[in-house]
Formats: C-alpha cells, sequence, structure tokens
C-alpha cells in the first residue's frame, strides 16, 4: 500500500497544486510510483480522461508530472459552479446533478465511502500518494464534516505540509494563525511549514523563521522562490486574468462571468512576441489581432452578460475583419439560436450572435469523450490549419445541429468566424505555431515560432523547471522521513 503526505495551504491560490505536482515529479525521478489525490475540487477547467470521466484538470496536471494517465479516481468529487450559489456536483465523473451550497454542504458526507474507494483504489496502484487540500483548513463554517482538508487528513492518516504565500503578505500570520485555529489533533499532523513565492534574499527571513519555529512548534522545511512557470493554476484566482499588455500579436479572450477551460489558450503564452489578454469589457478589448470565445458553464448566461455590456456587438463588428474563434460554449453562442427545454441551464431559447450557421438544443445528458484526428480543409485566413493533426476532449451539455461524427466536422468556419468543440485543439504539435504565423503575415511582421513547443512538450519542460526548484529549497530528507513515519 502507498505511502502519503498532503499538502494544505492557508488561503486558496498558495500554490498547493504546484506543490503537489513537483513533490510528484521528484518521486518519480527518485524511482517510485507517484500519483495525485484531491477528494474534492471546485473548479470550472476539467478534463476527460479515456474513459469519458469528468475530473479537474489541477490532477491531471498533477498525473502528468507523475508521468501517468489522469484517473478519475484521483478527483472522485468535483463542484463546477453555475451560479453564485450552487454547482454541478460530478461524482466518480459522472453527474449527480446541481445543488446549492447549503444543500451540498449537508450531503456531502454521504460521499466520504466513494472517497475511500477512490483512494483504496489508487492506493493499490501507487507507492506514493500526494494529496491536496482546498482553501484552508481553519474555515470555521466548512470544518464540520470535512472532506477534503484535515477531514481527508485523517482518513488517510497523512503527515501534511502547510503552505503559506508570502508574495501577497502576510505568511507569518498565515501561518500562526491557521495553526492556532486547527484542534490539537489536526495541529498534531502538521510536520512541516512552507514559504512559498518567496523574492529576495532569504536571510532576511531567518528572525521571521526563527519565531515561527518556536511559536508553532513545527520546523520550516524550505523558502521556495517565486518561480515563473507556465503550468495550469487555480482558475478563479488566476494571475492571467490580470494581464494588459499588448505585444507584438495581441490575442483577446472573453472573459465572461462562468469561463471555463481556459487552458485552451495557454500554449501560445510561450511566444514572447505573442500577448493573451483576458478582456470584460468593451474599452479593454480594443483591437486584437484575434478573439476567442472560450467554454462557459452557462452559455445562456454568459451570452446574456455580453448583450448587455455590449462585448457581443462589438465582437459581431470585429468579425468583418478579425478571426473569431469559439470553443464549445463559445462555439454555441456563435450560432444562431441556443435553445434549452430540459431548463438546463436558464430554460427557454436565445438567439446566438448569428455569426455561424449552427443552432444547438441543451441536453441532460453531458457529451464526454476525447478525440484525435486530423483537420479538414479549412477555409478562410485559417487555412493553414488544414489536414494538421489535432487532438483533445469534448465536454457540453449541448448538441449542435450542423455537429456530425468525423474529423471533417471538427471545426465549422464562416468568413473570420470559426467555430469548434474541442478543448485542447491548439495543443497539438504545430497548430499554435501556425495560427500567429498567419496573424503575423498579414500584420506584415515577424513573429519567430521555430522554438515553439507543443503543449505537451512545453510542459515536461516546466515540470523538470519545477522539480529542480523544489529539490534545491525543499528539505527533501524531512519529507521522505514524513514518508517513512507514514502509514496507511
Amino acid at each position: 500500500m502507498a505511502k502519503v503526505i498532503m499538502v494544505q495551504g492557508t488561503m486558496s491560490n498558495a500554490g498547493k497544486s504546484l506543490i503537489c505536482a513537483g513533490l510528484c515529479r521528484i518521486f518519480v525521478q527518485d524511482g517510485y510510483r507517484a500519483a495525485p489525490f484531491k477528494s474534492q475540487n471546485m473548479a470550472l477547467n476539467s478534463y476527460i480522461t479515456e474513459e469519458g470521466l469528468e475530473m479537474g484538470r489541477a490532477q491531471v496536471m498533477q498525473a502528468e508530472a507523475a508521468k501517468i494517465a489522469p484517473l478519475v479516481c484521483m478527483n472522485p468529487i468535483l463542484l463546477k459552479p453555475t451560479t453564485d450559489m450552487g454547482s454541478q456536483v460530478i461524482v466518480n465523473g459522472e453527474v449527480l446533478g446541481n445543488m446549492p451550497a447549503k444543500e451540498y454542504f449537508s450531503y456531502k458526507k454521504r460521499l466520504i465511502p466513494e472517497i475511500k474507494k477512490a483512494f483504496r483504489k489508487l492506493s493499490s496502484m501507487s507507492d506514493i500518494i500526494v494529496i491536496e487540500g482546498a482553501g484552508s483548513p481553519a474555515e470555521i463554517n466548512l470544518k464540520e464534516n470535512d472532506i477534503v482538508n484535515m477531514g481527508m487528513a485523517k482518513l488517510a492518516d497523512a503527515p501534511v505540509l502547510l503552505v503559506g504565500d508570502i508574495d501577497r503578505g502576510g505568511v507569518f500570520a498565515q501561518l500562526i494563525g491557521t495553526l492556532s485555529l486547527l484542534s490539537d489533533e489536526e495541529r498534531s499532523r502538521v510536520k512541516g511549514l512552507i514559504i512559498n513565492k518567496f523574492r529576495g534574499d532569504k536571510t532576511i527571513l531567518d528572525p521571521g523563521i526563527q519565531m515561527l519555529e518556536q511559536r508553532g512548534n513545527v520546523p520550516v522545511v524550505g523558502v521556495v522562490p517565486y518561480t515563473p512557470l507556465s503550468l495550469e493554476d487555480e482558475d478563479s484566482l488566476t494571475i492571467r486574468f490580470d494581464r494588459k499588455k499588448r505585444g507584438m500579436i495581441d490575442l483577446a479572450v472573453i472573459r465572461c462571468p462562468r469561463i471555463s477551460n481556459f487552458t485552451d489558450f495557454n500554449v501560445f503564452e510561450q511566444n514572447e512576441s505573442v500577448t493573451v489578454r483576458y478582456v470584460t469589457s468593451v474599452s479593454e478589448l480594443g483591437d486584437p489581432d484575434m478573439i476567442f470565445l472560450p467554454g462557459s458553464k452557462n452559455t445562456m448566461g454568459d451570452l446574456r452578460w455580453m448583450r448587455e455590456n455590449g462585448l457581443e456587438a462589438a465582437v459581431k463588428k470585429k468579425s468583418q475583419d478579425t478571426i473569431i474563434f469559439g470553443i464549445c460554449g463559445g462555439y454555441q453562442m456563435l450560432g444562431k439560436q441556443i435553445c434549452d427545454p430540459y431548463h438546463v441551464e436558464e430554460g427557454g431559447q436565445m438567439r446566438g450572435m448569428e455569426l455561424l450557421p449552427v443552432e444547438t438544443t441543451l441536453h441532460q445528458e453531458k457529451t464526454r469523450t476525447q478525440k484525435k484526428s486530423s483537420l479538414h480543409q479549412i477555409r478562410g485566413r485559417l487555412s493553414c490549419l488544414s489536414g494538421m493533426e489535432v487532438s483533445g476532449y469534448e465536454i457540453h451539455m449541448g448538441n449542435t445541429s450542423t455537429e456530425k461524427s468525423g474529423a471533417e466536422h471538427l471545426v465549422l468556419s464562416n468568413g473570420n468566424v470559426y467555430g469548434t468543440y474541442l478543448h485542447g485543439i491548439f495543443d497539438a504539435e504545430g497548430i499554435a505555431a501556425a495560427i500567429l504565423s498567419a496573424l503575423a503575415k498579414e500584420k506584415g511582421i515577424h513573429c519567430d515560432t521555430d522554438g515553439m513547443y507543443s503543449y505537451r512538450q512545453l510542459k515536461e519542460i516546466q515540470y523538470d523547471k519545477l522539480a529542480d526548484t523544489l529539490r534545491k529549497y525543499l528539505d527533501m530528507d524531512a519529507i521522505y522521513g514524513m514518508l517513512r513515519e507514514s502509514r496507511l
């Protein structure tokens, strides 16, 4: 059976996901079979496994770091917010239903057997399991019936590493405050503290670290520097949304309120001549070289939001001379009409943006499938993509009228407007480079794409860089000692 270690944080976006990924890569480099686990994830970025099951992308990223295929047992519960007060609940990769937050809070303890079952399955095929917590273990309102932080640590009898984010300030208060709000039994599980995202001379921190260890009675096992990485982060707090700089080639992504799977655009970020901006208003949109409409967990609601704030009208006008590319929910928005007879989202029907000759009907059954094929003859300004190999996955609640099986229908085009259901379509080797080269040629500029990697190649480089950083700045001897003492 597997040894276990758990990474919890003082807050969301403290860096838990990347610490877990880095540990997974280190353990694999050292010859162990490592695997990630998160009992409950809340995210709008999700993934479809080979079996057609849905899981959070953070655990997919960590599985990639561990050099293994993503399995839904790594993330048995996924919550996808549909409104400010409720989420779609996905258990073992399949939709259980939509629940208001209060209802789910009462219901979740019934899912403990499913968590245990998934964890046992993962343990049977692993030497080390790296468990990720969620948010903070000191949230008083969430501690009852907790299944993802100290509740999970107890289920797995796992030693805990507690991570604090110094980049946002107050890291000593974060760590000491969290420890003080834990029960004695919970506090005894915390075996090491990590100060994450540090910038500057570490010796300046030494007096604070000494105080922290004395007051918290827990050793600091690492001060990890701020390390820029092109890897996926928590969707609700990503710094990607704050980028406003415009490069030689300017790509704009409409950041709708329920944006999902915006990881589709990460591959473009590796080119220094390119900027990927997430925009929420007409004034932010400006005059980009290409506009993306991303996936959405509430297509009708997000289209209404675009309509009310003027972005729909701006995108339609831009489509006369700018490439518009919609993926999944964005693809549905670009059509003539969206019908919701089963009240999957808001019910009724809604006029689309009328830029593509398609109509969408939302259904209760979710499409979940992986695809790998070659693109058919693409018309217009992206004809350079014709015949290129792509792979990815579809995950949507609707069927579109012109959608048919087969590679020739992976991308639909109409003038400057393109649409697809395929997430990850830009990740394959050569796709992003071809698009950027076409845009650069139209502008009469040079964009060096020779050194661009496929997204998979890029991530492999980043995982090794992350592992090298953690080896240098974490006390891995102490962490291996915690693993030796863990029992399952």
